[in-house]
């Protein structure tokens, strides 16, 4: 599998297709140790080498699982992205509850927002605990939406500082947004950011401000949600299709259906285009799915090795269905 290196960090690369973990930590229902070790182990088969996690994703379960997967794996070959500004604090009280952020496992834990730089550096070691790692190759600001002030003032030199030791390899931010992210690409000294549901075949809002910015400053763009939270994920949407994690308009999946019937007379199949869409720009270093077993990883992979005609995008655009104009052809990346 092709693999990018980050603009201003070379020695950290990524390939075009990264594994998300989320459901690692049990994301809306049960996922078993076997089931995800089997993900893992058909990622690495297909060559996936980049793995993203966050403490958020389970109260750590996420994490722990992943890097009991990774363990046995030679350590130089695999990159590795988790996330801070959610400390996890014990809640033994709250043991006997079902954690209420959407991940099926016991309320143990408690989420605390925290980016000050004493924070960073203890999420870090916690992340460092639980994945049993040497090293995290990124860290993430995890949605510092309503904490922008702390993040730039505190956490980011935080991170700065622990990047300048060897203990991180690239720093950044991951958000639902495109806005905030572009904002730090200008005013912060980040690597990469990680941009979920803001650049996808659906809506290209990053295209205005975040992919531009990031190009301008060498700074390298992960795409995730790249799905839509579910909208773009099968062939044709059902009616009770998910956006942004809530039921979707009517009027959003007759878009999406639109899109689909375009896509079809190319002979590829809506997440196949979906995929290859946001892979096209110049910016975007890897595109992050989020699986949960071998069956899902293996479509995924399959998905991603989809050639999709350069037609299809002057097709989409003329139908007035792509807002923005198409990218490069990923093909025509530098190795």
């Amino acid at each position: 599998m092709k693999a990018r290196a980050l603009p201003g960090r070379p020695e950290v690369r990524l390939t075009d297709l990264g594994f998300g973990a989320a459901q690692g930590g049990n994301l809306y229902r049960v996922t078993t140790d076997e089931e995800f070790a089997s993900a893992v182990d058909a990622a690495w088969s297909a060559g996936v080498r980049y793995y993203d996690t966050a403490p958020h994703y389970g109260l750590g379960l996420s994490e722990r699982r992943l890097g009991a997967a990774l363990r046995h794996r030679p350590r130089d070959e695999y990159v590795v992205s988790t996330k801070v500004g959610r400390l996890l604090v014990p809640s033994p009280e709250d043991a006997h509850l079902r954690d209420s952020a959407g991940f099926d496992v016991p309320a143990s834990h408690r989420r605390v927002w925290d980016f000050s730089s004493d924070g960073i550096r203890r999420s870090i070691e916690a992340s460092l605990d639980r994945t049993g790692l040497d090293r995290i190759d990124i860290v993430y600001l995890h949605d510092p939406d309503d904490h922008w002030e702390q993040a730039v003032r505190e956490a980011v030199p935080a991170l700065v500082d622990l990047r300048d030791q060897g203990v991180v390899g690239a720093i950044g931010a991951g958000m639902n947004q495109s806005a905030m992210l572009a904002r730090f690409v200008r005013e912060a000294d980040v690597d990469v950011m990680m941009c979920a549901g803001r650049y996808t075949l659906l809506e290209q809002g990053a295209a205005d401000d975040l992919l531009p910015a990031a190009e301008t400053s060498g700074v390298g763009v992960v795409v995730a949600g790249v799905y839509n939270s579910g909208l773009l994920s099968q062939d044709r949407p059902p009616a009770d299709a998910v956006y942004n994690y809530q039921q979707a308009p009517a009027e959003l999946i007759e878009r999406t259906r639109r899109i689909a019937e375009v896509c079809e007379t190319y002979g590829v199949t809506l997440p196949q285009a979906a995929l290859a869409f946001v892979r096209r720009h110049p910016a975007v270093v890897s595109t992050v799915v989020g699986v949960r077993n071998e069956a899902q990883t293996v479509e995924a992979v399959r998905r991603s090795e989809i050639a999709v005609p350069e037609e299809l995008w002057d097709a989409l655009a003329a139908a007035g269905l792509l807002a923005a104009p198409p990218g490069r052809d990923s093909s025509a990346r530098p190795e």
